[in-house]
């Protein structure tokens, strides 16, 4: 019988209050898909006197993202409206599945899993308003925010403990990382992410 080996302490920590179901489905996913607006921002929209819009990431968030993909998981970002900025950021981040103005949002998801090949149940989803509950329902890990409508949040199998745009996307992103065993070797070894990494 072969014996697994314990978590990296910090793997312990984050899983500490997860429950097992919980790790099982976070150890599945192979893509995980974002919503942008209130899940990678807090969801305020800053019109300057031209007419330009602004948002605010959150550089734990992106240092997240980047982990998952050095990680080995595929990340996808869907949003219902559109703009440079998230393209912009999403270059950053090396995140190349961006699709922006999309309002069903289960019908992009199905086009992702096809295109990558995968089953629904290996892929996961973080929203945060009605929109996002046809998608977050069909996936095999539905995450969300806890400043989320309270039937959204309790359609999602996890819920952040910190708000959008406030490091929700990094502490899901570290779950992900702890239940596939695979944020450990970050800690042992941070030089993994290489050179020139952007958050």
């Amino acid at each position: 019988m072969t014996i697994s080996p314990l978590p990296h302490p910090a793997e312990a920590l984050v899983l500490a209050r997860i429950a097992p179901a919980i790790r099982q489905r976070a150890a599945a996913v192979r893509l995980m898909v974002f919503d942008v607006d209130g899940v990678l921002t807090d969801g305020s929209l800053y019109y300057g006197e031209s007419g330009e819009l602004f948002k605010r990431f959150n550089s734990l968030d992106g240092h997240g993202l980047r982990l998952l993909t050095e990680g080995g998981l595929k990340v996808a970002l869907i949003t219902g409206r559109s703009g440079p900025i998230v393209s912009r950021r999403a270059a950053e981040l090396g995140i190349a599945d961006v699709m922006q103005g999309i309002r069903d949002k289960a019908a992009a998801l199905t086009e992702l899993a096809q295109r990558h090949g995968m089953e629904l149940s290996q892929i996961g989803y973080m929203g945060d308003d009605i929109i996002d509950l046809p998608a977050m329902q069909r996936v095999g890990f539905a995450a969300s925010v806890p400043n989320a409508p309270g039937y959204i949040t309790q359609t999602a199998h996890w819920v952040a403990s910190v708000p959008g745009g406030s490091g929700a996307v990094r502490e899901c992103c570290d779950l992900l990382l702890a239940a596939q065993g695979r944020l450990g070797a970050f800690m042992n070894a941070p030089g993994l992410l290489g050179p020139g990494a952007i958050q």
